[in-house]
């Protein structure tokens, strides 16, 4: 299971994306989701399973970064360790 892979059951993301683009996807789809859609973003950051205590530390100690850089980097990471746990058990 790819990061990409776990990525697009919450979002519709182009599969050939680099981890850059893929971040800067990320930072405009929370964006959008900080602004338009609060309960969505709750539903997907609960789905995949992110610290919200870790998450609200962070958007509070985080400086030069927006709130959606901030959460997209939280979700990434979690998703990526869960990539890695996949591979360890999978074998």
């Amino acid at each position: 299971m790819s990061l990409i892979k776990i990525i697009s059951k919450d979002f519709d993301i182009n599969e050939n994306l680099t981890e850059n683009q893929l971040r800067d996807a990320m930072v405009e789809a929370f964006a959008y989701l900080v602004d338009n859609d609060f309960p969505k973003l709750i539903q997907i950051l609960y789905k995949a399973d992110v610290d919200q205590h870790k998450l609200k530390e962070l958007l509070e100690t985080t400086e030069g970064k927006s709130s959606a850089e901030v959460i997209a980097d939280a979700y990434i990471a979690r998703q990526k360790a869960k990539v890695e746990t996949w591979k360890k058990y999978s074998k």
